[in-house]
């Protein structure tokens, strides 16, 4: 039975912070849907921690999402609470 697919934001050890649909798990690698990437956030999203628990503010730069991506040299992947998911889904883009 497949596993169900949580909205999460990983970070790669090139930097990367990218928002999406997967399974959580402890590999190098993961397969995320509707993926965004995050390319900027400023202080009041409160770091890493702070977009997966609240979400990029109007302040972020988040880019479009695109059907699936396959990332690779995973260091961290969160789950998002609701209101982050909510706020990632708005894409947005000062």
């Amino acid at each position: 039975m497949p596993s169900k697919k949580v909205a999460v934001v990983v970070t790669t050890a090139h930097k990367g912070v990218f928002f999406g649909y997967g399974d959580p798990s402890d590999k190098a690698t993961i397969r995320i849907e509707k993926a965004r990437m995050c390319v900027y956030w400023s202080a009041d999203v409160k770091g890493i921690l702070g977009l997966a628990a609240n979400g990029p503010s109007k302040s972020s730069k988040v880019g479009p999402a695109v059907p699936a991506i396959t990332l690779r040299d995973v260091t961290s992947v969160m789950e998002a609470s609701d209101d982050a998911t909510k706020a990632w889904e708005s894409q947005p883009w000062a």
